[in-house]
């Protein structure tokens, strides 16, 4: 959709969205490790998903991304979003 359909206001907001989306998804990525530690059974398992998406979306590479989904390892996620502060 062409941004000429939308007011000024709303391709004000679109971009400021798409600016800070890498800054949106490492948050996210905090707030699902520490809702990863607090999860159990079948919620537990969804955490895990989107926090390999939100962590694809702040460019881990793909090698240490599948490195991860093996290990399921809190403290390595810890670690890696620690390094990226």
């Amino acid at each position: 959709m062409p941004m000429e359909n939308f007011t000024k206001h709303q391709q004000s907001i679109i971009k400021n969205y798409y600016k800070n989306r890498d800054d949106v998804a490492f948050q996210r990525a905090q707030e699902l490790l520490t809702d990863l530690y607090l999860s159990e059974g079948k919620k537990r398992e969804k955490v895990w998903e989107s926090l390999f998406t939100n962590l694809e979306r702040i460019g881990v590479p793909a090698d240490q991304l599948e490195r991860i989904k093996k290990e399921r390892k809190p403290e390595v996620i810890a670690q890696l979003l620690e390094k990226k502060l």
